[in-house]
């Protein structure tokens, strides 16, 4: 049987219901809607949509995720990165322990949430990449390319973690770990093994905090990001090897990357469950989880400890990178998008902590140089995950805008790889440090959250709460609750507003140790976060001129779905119909047939 939807308005002076199919909103063989009026029937718009897909706007089927599991391991497997394991367990600790679970919760429940199940909706129900969902409302497409941008930039160093983890996995499989001793080539004279003690002595440094600068990185090598060097052959062929994997992870969209998440998502809670097991039978483990998570509410009344909780959350989840928007684009359009927020939520400073402590940690175990391998190999996975999201943002997002770009997926995919792998070779040179520092400080900081507030206000206020609900309850069945919308409407607009505000009054210069960066690279650092956020005014300025009519029309047209735009030819614009005690019988037929046609 086929299944549409048949939109009917009439033009007459008095109310009428408009057609609706019985039944629930699935996927349609068959989507028709159509205005009649006095003059006969007019089709709008006619699509065939075949039983395992939805018609793309360009006319082509888009594809679908092969199985719904595919999309929840992809979006668990992107929230679930390498900022899990080394950044939340630091700010847990340095802000009172289990008592920055309050404010971590607090701002989970405002913002996390409601903003993780919007970009979910958000890209279900257009079915396009980051840019294009803003169809909704054509003026606000800029934060689509902001975001794109986001995900491009982050792209350009989040690889080089990944090949820093392939590096160590290598070096783990001998005899002896080498950033055990300082017996190694690469030490210095204030290398001291791990059984010395270290305090009070602030000249010397540990075997691992060597390996990683002097061993890896040969950071001893360069004086400064203008002393870079020469791209290190050991760190390029590891990077190369992981923009291979990107690569074939992707070239053929949803397809392929759905099957790798399958490892790469199930196999960190496969390794982290390992290691709890052995962690919690050594010695003293209890008295160690009891110092980890002990509880100082004082901490509380610090500032800074609301706004590092509140800055978590925004990295933690992924919101603002485009990513989730790209994911869920791919559902079928009746998927039970709230119930895979549900079940996502209920599993789920800087590089040092990775790669210095944690190897210093896993070296006291015995038989350490399985546990690397076991660590390392989780680290690849969690990072594979999130830069195949972060990849997949960028390419969804282009190829849904540029429609050419549809039928060369492949070389377009290989192109962002290649291009990405080129510009992250700077951040594996000698001085690779500073440039990776400069990029992780700039290019997802206040941008993002610049980012995620214009989202919601163009969703909340422009597009309309209302609205959005309706899109959700044709999709799943059932409206958000109040708190879904009031969250949507004013506590999560307000929230974002205020972390933009804080970015920037708090903002700190970066550095990288006692290194402090020439103020030409922090200007430079601003440069490259302002040249993503400026996407949104410049856009808005090009989509506004570009538009006939008068300055009414004009901003008529910019904030109406594109869908609609005959509407505004015809003056039925809800945003601009003038409601009066003493409206005309032909303007309450207008009116009448405007909501039936949004209905």
């Amino acid at each position: 049987l086929f299944e549409g939807r048949l939109a009917l308005v009439t033009h007459m002076s008095s109310a009428m219901a408009p057609v609706k199919p019985s039944g629930t909103a699935g996927p349609k063989e068959v989507e028709l809607i159509l205005v009649k009026e006095q003059n006969g029937v007019q089709f709008t718009s006619s699509a065939l949509v075949s039983p395992s897909g939805q018609t793309h706007p360009s006319g082509e089927e888009r594809e679908t995720w092969g199985k719904k599991i595919d999309f929840l391991l992809s979006v668990i497997g992107f929230a679930v990165d390498l900022a899990n394991v080394w950044r939340f367990p630091y700010l847990c600790y340095k802000n009172g322990g289990g008592a920055f679970l309050v404010p971590y919760l607090f701002f989970m429940v405002i913002a996390g949430m409601p903003l993780f199940y919007m970009e979910l909706a958000l890209g279900q129900y257009n079915r396009e990449g980051a840019a294009g969902v803003w169809k909704i409302c054509p003026i606000f497409k800029g934060v689509g390319f902001t975001v794109i941008l986001i995900s491009l930039y982050v792209g350009f160093y989040y690889n080089v973690i990944i090949a820093w983890a392939l590096f160590y996995l290598f070096s783990s499989f001998s005899g002896e770990l080498p950033w055990i001793h300082c017996n190694n080539t690469w030490n210095s004279p204030n290398c001291s093994d791990l059984n010395s003690t270290l305090l009070n002595d602030t000249y010397k440094t540990t075997p691992a905090l060597e390996y990683f600068e002097r061993g890896v990185l040969h950071l001893h090598e360069s004086s400064g990001i203008d002393d870079l060097g020469l791209p290190r052959w050991q760190l390029t062929s590891c990077l190369a090897v992981v923009i291979v994997v990107l690569y074939f992870s992707l070239w053929k969209g949803v397809k392929t990357s759905g099957k790798v998440v399958w490892i790469t998502a199930t196999m960190p809670y496969v390794v982290l469950t390992v290691l709890l097991l052995r962690g919690i039978t050594l010695p003293g483990a209890i008295d160690g989880i009891k110092a980890y998570l002990s509880v100082d509410f004082l901490r509380l009344c610090d500032a800074q400890v609301w706004i590092e909780a509140a800055t978590q959350i925004c990295f933690s989840l992924g919101v603002g990178f485009g990513v989730l928007i790209a994911f869920s684009s791919y559902n079928k359009f009746s998927n039970n998008c709230y119930r895979c927020w549900v079940f996502v939520f209920c599993l789920s400073p800087g590089p040092g902590l990775v790669f210095i402590i944690y190897p210093e940690a896993i070296a006291t175990l015995p038989g350490s140089s399985v546990w690397a391998v076991i660590f390392f190999i989780m680290l690849l996975t969690l990072g594979i995950d999130s830069a195949m999201g972060g990849m997949e943002s960028v390419i969804t997002g282009l190829t849904d805008e540029f429609k050419f770009l549809h039928k060369h997926r492949e070389l377009f995919t290989l192109f962002i790889v290649v291009f990405t792998f080129l510009i992250s070779l700077i951040c594996v040179t000698n001085g690779g440090i500073y440039v990776f520092t400069l990029l992780d400080h700039f290019a997802a900081g206040t941008s993002i959250l610049f980012g995620v507030l214009i989202e919601a206000i163009g969703i909340s206020w422009f597009y309309g709460v209302d609205r959005f609900s309706d899109d959700i309850q044709e999709m799943i069945g059932q409206r958000p609750g109040l708190y879904w919308r009031l969250c949507w409407k004013f506590v999560s607009p307000c929230f974002l507003l205020f972390m933009v505000v804080v970015s920037f009054a708090t903002f700190n210069p970066p550095k990288y140790g006692s290194y402090y960066f020439p103020a030409w690279a922090t200007m430079l650092g601003w440069c490259l976060s302002i040249s993503s956020m400026i996407m949104v005014p410049l856009y808005a300025f090009y989509k506004f001129c570009s538009l006939p009519g008068s300055f009414c029309d004009k901003l008529a047209y910019a904030i109406t779905p594109e869908t609609e735009h005959h509407l505004v030819e015809r003056g039925e614009v809800r945003q601009f119909t003038v409601r009066s005690h003493h409206t005309s019988s032909h303007h309450t037929a207008k009116q009448t047939r405007l909501q039936q046609f949004n209905g």
